[in-house]
């Protein structure tokens, strides 16, 4: 109908989340847990188009930051790339989300601000 809201119209925003991860090729880079910062977008589900001021009718990003935060410490990965897409799956399985953008952020190279990736992911299922 075409009155109706776009669903993906409404999206939760996380930026520069800061986490330690041991994440790299080298084992020596994997040694010790490294900074990363992690920015998330997200499109809820909205069971209902008036949220009435409700926390239970959204999705809490208080939670998702700290979810967030306890997977990536969990890990330990090669490649950013492999950890961005597990991040991205493991939370449209957590929460009630129709699609994730993750960029993730890690420092190894002097004469860089940064090297990132970003994915995203679309659930398959409401």
């Amino acid at each position: 109908m075409p009155n109706e809201p776009n669903p993906l119209s409404d999206r939760i925003h996380i930026e520069q989340l800061e986490i330690s991860a041991r994440i790299g090729v080298p084992e020596k880079e994997r040694a010790t847990p490294q900074r990363l910062t992690v920015s998330i977008s997200f499109w809820p589900y909205y069971e209902q188009p008036d949220m009435a001021d409700h926390i239970d009718n959204t999705v809490n990003y208080s939670i998702v930051a700290e979810e967030t935060k306890n997977f990536v410490r969990d890990q330990s990965t090669n490649l950013i790339e492999t950890l961005a897409d597990r991040l991205a799956t493991h939370l449209l399985k957590t929460f009630r989300i129709q699609k994730i953008t993750v960029e993730l952020r890690k420092f190894p190279l002097e004469d860089a601000k940064h090297v990132s990736v970003t994915v995203t992911r679309t659930a398959s299922v409401p």
